[in-house]
């Protein structure tokens, strides 16, 4: 699947990039390789407030907590480091580095002595409207 013309005018240069070597023989062979360890290639990237692509920030790490993604300082999620899983990492200088976490929960299962590591949605957000009696 490769982007429309449309959709890499909205691109900043650096994920216009990213989107071409896609395309490339050795982008394509590298992906190859890391198929074989279930590993795959990704975009870095963020969005601004009127939701538009940028490119990402090594002050800021993609999070997905109760099965919701969103961007939280490194600097936090270096703090709290055991509670997250890395499951996005770039190469930065000479080593790699996690940008997208999944943080984990702890769960004690019935009979069980282990405690566990897994995700767990979050509570659904309560309704604004619930308890306010409506207009007719």
């Amino acid at each position: 699947m490769t982007i429309t013309e449309r959709q890499a005018a909205t691109l900043p240069r650096e994920l216009r990039t990213a989107q071409e070597a896609i395309q490339l023989p050795e982008v394509q062979e590298m992906m190859r390789k890391l198929s074989v360890y279930n590993l795959g290639v990704f975009m870095p990237h963020m969005h601004d407030d009127s939701g538009g692509f940028r490119a990402s920030s090594d002050k800021f790490v993609q999070v997905e907590k109760g099965m919701r993604v969103s961007f939280a300082p490194t600097e936090e999620i270096e703090k709290e480091q055991e509670r997250y899983l890395p499951t996005g990492w770039v190469w930065n200088t000479d080593l790699p580095t996690p940008v997208a976490m999944c943080r984990q929960v702890c769960e004690v299962r019935p009979g069980d002595s282990m405690h566990w590591d897994t995700h767990q949605p979050d509570p659904p957000d309560p309704d604004p409207d619930e308890g306010v009696k409506k207009k007719k």
